[in-house]
């Protein structure tokens, strides 16, 4: 990793990742990090080219977001931890588990989509047209601009038979109103052997908008064992 993740740490216990989503930063999960807190040791991440993280010279990939997730467990001496990925950073949380699943111990998504095709036609045709506008032009803001809309155009790639692989409980957690397709969702759930779907009323952003009963149904989710 050619970079140093900024991030916010707080609490004790079994480590929990929280990855905010595009054009975000950790600052996302204001009404999680005290709550979890409580119950784990909470890392709320800056992805590469987010938030206070610098961009770096690597590729500006989910496949990059997730090897520098890597690095930053190891470098924080992370063995294993519960992750959990809102929008974009369902994605990288997903991506890695499939990578590493020895390293994840519950998994939750929020909002995540195995391609782009999962997400609204609504929601994703503005997107393609900012992104294709962002590209025409050199000046260094409208680059940065189009590198992070890219993310959402060209990006994941997973195939839902590749979930089938992760063994570990996943909680699919998204709002009534998402911007993902509910069918893409429900897929998603029903491709992994230990996958849950819940939907909480309101949209893509419940964690900051409907923060009571997302937050109950993360821990709930989280603490089964506990």
């Amino acid at each position: 990793m050619d970079i140093e993740l900024h991030y916010i740490k707080k609490g004790a216990g079994a480590p929990l990742l929280l990855l905010h989503g595009n054009g975000e930063s950790g600052d996302y999960f204001v009404h999680q990090v005290d709550e979890f807190a409580r119950y784990f040791a909470v890392y709320a991440v800056d992805t590469r080219g987010h938030g206070q993280s610098p961009r770096g010279t690597a590729p500006f990939t989910i496949s990059q977001f997730a090897d520098d997730l890597l690095g930053f467990m190891n470098g924080q001496g992370i063995e294993k931890a519960h992750i959990l990925g809102f929008s974009d950073g369902g994605n990288i949380a997903l991506t890695f588990a499939l990578r590493h699943p020895e390293r994840v111990g519950r998994l939750v998504l929020n909002g995540a989509n195995l391609d782009p095709s999962g997400v609204k036609a609504s929601v994703q045709i503005p997107i393609v047209l900012g992104y294709k506008t962002a590209s025409l032009f050199k000046a260094p803001k409208a680059q940065a601009n189009a590198e992070m809309l890219g993310l959402m155009v060209n990006e994941p790639h997973i195939d839902a038979k590749e979930l089938a692989a992760l063994a570990m409980p996943v909680l699919v957690v998204v709002g009534s109103k998402d911007m993902i397709k509910a069918a893409h969702s429900r897929l998603i759930a029903d491709s992994l052997p230990k996958g849950r779907l819940v939907t909480i009323e309101g949209d893509h952003f419940i964690a900051n908008k409907q923060y009571g009963p997302f937050n109950r149904a993360v821990l709930e989710f989280l603490r089964e064992d506990a």
